[in-house]
């Protein structure tokens, strides 16, 4: 699998592979997040045993398959620790405060903007002109399918202003986990031990403050089968962009996988209950054809 994927990186078929694996983080991602706002349980608490199931997956894998990372690279670890804590917390408040086809549209579509920034200044990568008016075409349709909710979206209203200032800074916080992990997938010679060393030392803070805190108590089994699912699922969905951004252009694979927001619309109807209607329908289509824009421009 390594020789493979060496052998692919920055070529036709590798920039193919990357396709498939944005838009499969796309969906798992956007399903990863419906698990974690929906549901029985608060976010914090989702959250809590899907790290445990994730910590239980990529540990074994870290610690005795793949080889360690050099210590010259340890600063890229810690980084990535401090950032994706951060990144978790907001986002779980965001859910905290506001209905999810409200405020995830509002995360994945300040993300990719900001990525695609960062990806220009740090690994030179530049859109033609074509493929930033599929980013236009895909940012009008993120934002117009937040501002329809806003208006016709009636649960958590009390904390809806809040919820989009944190929303807005969770995105920001996407496109800086993003473009550190691409540096740091595409920095260690085997992208394996940069994705299960990830895994591992970014499942313990949650658990971690939920034993400080006093909060953890013995899963029932709900608990536990949401923890394992949501684990999988996350394993997959940062597993799959982290190998795109290795693979290919940062900046496309970013605006792929914001393709999740129309799976999260898809997923809010039939798993939440929230209704999706023939405008949120148009302007769905809207961050599709950004998203094809930007990869065929």
């Amino acid at each position: 699998m390594r020789d493979w994927i060496y052998a692919i990186e920055g070529t036709p078929a590798g920039h193919d592979v990357a396709l498939v694996l944005a838009l499969a983080a796309a969906f798992l991602h956007a399903l990863f997040g419906a698990l974690q706002k929906g549901g029985t349980y608060d976010p914090w608490t989702s959250r809590t045993v899907m790290d445990v199931a994730i910590f239980s997956l990529a540990a074994p894998v870290a610690l005795f398959l793949v080889p360690w990372p050099p210590a010259e690279l340890w600063w890229v670890l810690a980084g990535m620790i401090a950032i994706q804590t951060t990144y978790k917390l907001l986002q779980g408040a965001t859910y905290e405060r506001g209905a999810y086809t409200v405020v995830y549209p509002v995360v994945r579509g300040t993300g990719p903007l900001f990525t695609v920034l960062g990806a220009g200044l740090i690994f030179g990568e530049h859109f033609t002109a074509i493929q930033w008016a599929g980013v236009g075409l895909l940012l009008v349709g993120l934002f117009g399918l937040s501002a329809y909710n806003m208006t016709h979206v009636t649960v958590e209203r009390a904390t809806l202003v809040p919820a989009l200032g944190l929303a807005v800074v969770t995105g920001l916080m996407v496109a800086v986990y993003t473009t550190w992990n691409a540096y740091g997938i595409r920095a260690m010679a085997d992208p394996f031990t940069f994705l299960a060393w990830f895994f591992m030392l970014t499942s313990l803070d949650f658990p971690l403050i939920a034993l400080v805190r006093g909060k953890w108590r013995r899963p029932e089994a709900p608990l536990i089968r949401l923890g394992a699912l949501g684990g999988v699922v996350a394993l997959g969905s940062f597993g799959s962009i982290m190998m795109a951004t290795r693979l290919d252009n940062v900046g496309e694979a970013a605006i792929l996988r914001e393709t999740s927001t129309v799976f999260a619309a898809l997923l809010g109807w039939f798993l939440l209950g929230e209704a999706v209607g023939l405008r949120r329908l148009v302007l769905i289509s809207l961050i599709a054809l950004g998203a094809v824009v930007v990869e065929f421009g």
